[in-house]
């Protein structure tokens, strides 16, 4: 019992009366026990009070009223609160004033249960943080004891970082919010997050108020991602962005940081609002380009890495954070450049030469092809005019073969250097791409790099003896190459061509030739310089009937009577078969047009 006795003796105590029911005041012992009961207060089964922990062990505790007896609580009522210590201030319910025993029967459970909800309502209209007991895990939570309630605390909502292990938190007492009442079914949702969450926000608060640009902090790397990494500067995140990791180039964050590393960090820039930090590694460094040798100079050797490819060109380090442009047309002599991956990949080391160096703009290009000669340096040198060499086909136009003779070096067939005898309306017709061609150069243009080829030059030209073997007037025996609305291609001896037009192309039965037949053709027209050769078949049968007719006419004049009294008149001039054919190609002529 809490209350205190006199232990000093009463003078005028009569023990004589005492030990006959008499107090020393002349009261009964029933008076004197009502007047202890009533000044030890009055108590109702069935209550809620205050009472004080007197007393406190692994099992129990004894709790003090202010009632005749003390009552006893068993200690697993306050698992919710770790803390409780003798001392302590509870609530109890009275169970019963007295058992069997004449011991007080209470209970802290039922006094936090008997006003559990009202608290619960007040804790979320007042906002309150409220601590509760964790009793047990269920199907997407814990189950947590609040007030003498079974509250619902979502897995969402015990931290803010995912929690894969919910046990580890059963049987802890922990601070929470009332975020959800359901009355009608008198669910109660809590959160530990929203505390948390809460705190971290005003740790941003307090860190962004503090922040400057150029301020380098500590950090410790939270989370990599491809586009950056987030640092943790203790209690706020910050972003370094991929291309702030490094003066060089960064395929993949995690080629510069690792998961938890700690490093500093400089910020470039945030945002109050939206509290958002932009920070920068590569930025408390010195600039590569700063660092770079200052010998360097255009003209200068150096060795590199390719590192990004386009179409259009290569990318390489020569020093590290220090990059130049190769451009396609600086990787090779030749002309015919179509991407640079044909001649470079990502990862190759190579040796270039500086063209220009830009160290204000912070740009350099560079070239492969100087580390080798220009082949036009020389170029008539190795391939002097009159010259034979094997080119390779590279591509067709209507007017000719562009051909390389080596790597940088072109030059052009023309469609008429082609043959001296064929007829050539496009060179696909003479050779194919790719294929080798013997050629001779005619001439070179050294300051514009070109040089004019030609193949039909490797032989002798064939048509100062053709002069005399196709002369006009002599019949030789052709195919019909090709037929058109035009007239016909002939192919005569020695792969050489002709041509007959449509009315020179009848039979004698009047029937037209036809592709791929041969017949008799005579040469009505012969043109070196030109290189064309005329010819008819029709002629052939024309000038035999001529000829009948004219022997016809001979013989009737030689063998008719002379009268004596005819009048004899001066003959006419004979007409001669050379006569005819001159007059018969004169007409031709006059009809063709030529």
């Amino acid at each position: 019992m809490s209350n205190d006795l006199n232990n000093s003796p009463v003078a005028d105590f009569d023990w004589d009366a005492y030990e006959h029911g008499e107090s020393h005041a002349g009261k009964s012992r029933e008076e004197l026990t009502k007047t202890y009961d009533e000044s030890l207060g009055q108590v109702k089964s069935q209550e809620v009070i205050e009472g004080t922990i007197i007393a406190l062990n692994k099992r129990e505790a004894v709790v003090n009223i202010g009632y005749k007896s003390d009552g006893i609580i068993p200690v697993s009522e306050f698992r919710y609160n770790p803390d409780v210590k003798v001392g302590d201030t509870v609530e109890v319910f009275i169970e019963n004033q007295e058992d069997k025993k004449g011991q007080l029967i209470l209970s802290h459970r039922k006094a936090r249960a008997a006003r559990a909800w009202g608290r619960v309502n007040q804790a979320l209209e007042n906002d309150e943080i409220i601590k509760g007991f964790v009793k047990c895990r269920t199907k997407g939570g814990m189950i947590v004891d609040v007030f003498g309630l079974e509250a619902f605390l979502p897995g969402s909502q015990i931290d803010v970082k995912p929690i894969r292990d919910y046990d580890i938190f059963v049987g802890k007492t922990m601070e929470f919010k009332v975020v959800k009442i359901n009355p009608e079914y008198k669910n109660v949702v809590v959160s530990h997050k929203i505390l948390i969450e809460a705190e971290l926000e005003e740790q941003k608060r307090e860190i962004i108020a503090k922040l400057e640009k150029g301020q380098v902090l500590e950090g410790v790397v939270k989370n990599i991602t491809p586009y950056g990494v987030f640092i943790d500067l203790g209690g706020v995140d910050g972003l370094i962005h991929i291309t702030d990791l490094s003066w060089g180039r960064v395929s993949h964050p995690s080629e510069v940081v690792e998961p938890y590393q700690k490093l500093n960090v400089v910020i470039l820039d945030f945002d109050d609002e939206k509290k958002r930090i932009a920070l920068g590694l590569k930025q408390l460094e010195a600039h590569p380009w700063d660092k770079l040798d200052p010998d360097l100079k255009v003209g200068d050797k150096v060795h590199g890495k390719v590192v990004v490819m386009a179409e259009y060109g290569a990318f390489v380090e020569v020093a590290h954070g220090v990059e130049g442009l190769i451009h396609v047309s600086e990787m090779s002599w030749s002309q015919h450049l179509h991407s640079a991956q044909d001649f470079l990949k990502v990862g190759d080391e190579i040796d270039a030469v500086i063209l220009t160096l830009d160290r204000e703009d912070r740009k350099m290009s560079l070239g492969l092809k100087q580390l080798k000669q220009d082949p036009w340096a020389d170029i008539e040198v190795r391939y002097p005019i009159g010259s034979r060499h094997t080119a390779k086909v590279r591509n067709f136009t209507n007017f000719g073969v562009f051909v390389e003779l080596e790597e940088g070096v072109d030059g052009l067939v023309h469609i008429s250097d082609l043959s001296w005898t064929k007829k050539i309306k496009h060179p696909s017709e003479f050779t194919q791409i790719g294929a080798p061609l013997e050629v001779q150069v005619l001439e070179i243009d050294k300051d514009n790099r070109r040089l004019s080829l030609g193949h039909k030059q490797l032989e002798e030209n064939p048509w100062n003896a053709f002069e005399e073997q196709f002369a006009v007037g002599s019949i030789h025996q052709g195919t019909i190459a090709s037929l058109t609305e035009k007239g016909a291609v002939v192919t005569l001896a020695e792969n050489v061509e002709g041509f007959a037009t449509p009315k020179h192309l009848v039979k004698e039965d009047g029937s037209s030739v036809k592709q791929g037949e041969t017949l008799d053709f005579k040469v009505i027209e012969f043109n070196k310089d030109g290189k064309r050769i005329i010819l008819s078949h029709s002629r052939i049968h024309e000038d035999e009937t001529k000829a009948e007719r004219n022997a016809e006419r001979k013989a009737k004049r030689a063998s008719a009577p002379r009268r004596e009294d005819t009048v004899s008149l001066p003959a006419p001039e004979k007409t001669t078969l050379g006569d005819l054919e001159a007059l018969a190609a004169l007409k031709e002529k006059l009809s063709s047009g030529n």
